[in-house]
């Protein structure tokens, strides 16, 4: 077991069979009364932050969370294959623990999966991706970047807001986390 002093951000706790990351710590000493350490902290696998205080010296459960880089293979119906860049060994993700990044996943891609104790915890993938946009409907003349959006299919086949004078073919930069376009990508 370790104690309250073991706190950094980035550490994995379990408390009560969830498993919960250190956003942000802080040891404080006031003039009166035992030190406290402060925490934000985020559940794994739900996104649900949470403030939380510990007396100083309080016991704690960390966990050991593995990330490493996989590249996604393919879809298999209710699961997504990846395979392991150092040891070649293929791993079946639930589509539930991939969530929303399966909308910017294409094959061949390289993404970050967080494991513990053999289970995937979730999928990480690059803070934005370009993606091609096979369908949007033609631009008319005179629209400008500023005029306002419409509705473009990627190559995935999730749908974002892009300018009107985008075309289909064009290349975009897209937040993986927002879902937003970035901007177009010249070849």
């Amino acid at each position: 077991m370790a104690s309250t002093a073991d706190i950094k951000n980035g550490v994995v706790l379990n408390i009560d069979g969830q498993l919960w990351s250190i956003v942000e710590f802080q040891h404080v000493k006031p003039g009166k009364g035992g030190a406290f350490v402060r925490t934000k902290m985020k559940n794994v696998v739900t996104g649900k932050v949470v403030d939380k205080t510990y007396n100083s010296g309080t016991k704690i459960d960390i966990e050991t969370v593995d990330r490493r880089d996989y590249q996604y293979l393919y879809n298999d119906g209710d699961s997504f294959v990846f395979m392991d860049q150092t040891d070649y060994d293929q791993i079946n993700v639930p589509a539930a623990t991939v969530g929303d990044a399966a909308n910017y996943m294409l094959e061949n891609q390289i993404a970050t999966i967080a494991m513990n104790n053999g289970n995937p915890l979730y999928v990480e993938l690059p803070a934005s991706v370009i993606l091609e946009v096979t369908y949007t409907e033609p631009g008319l003349q005179g629209d400008r970047s500023s005029a306002g959006t419409k509705p473009a299919t990627l190559e995935t086949g999730y749908e974002i807001q892009v300018p009107l004078f985008l075309e289909t073919g064009t290349k975009v930069k897209v937040d993986t986390r927002t879902g937003d376009y970035l901007g177009r990508v010249n070849d």
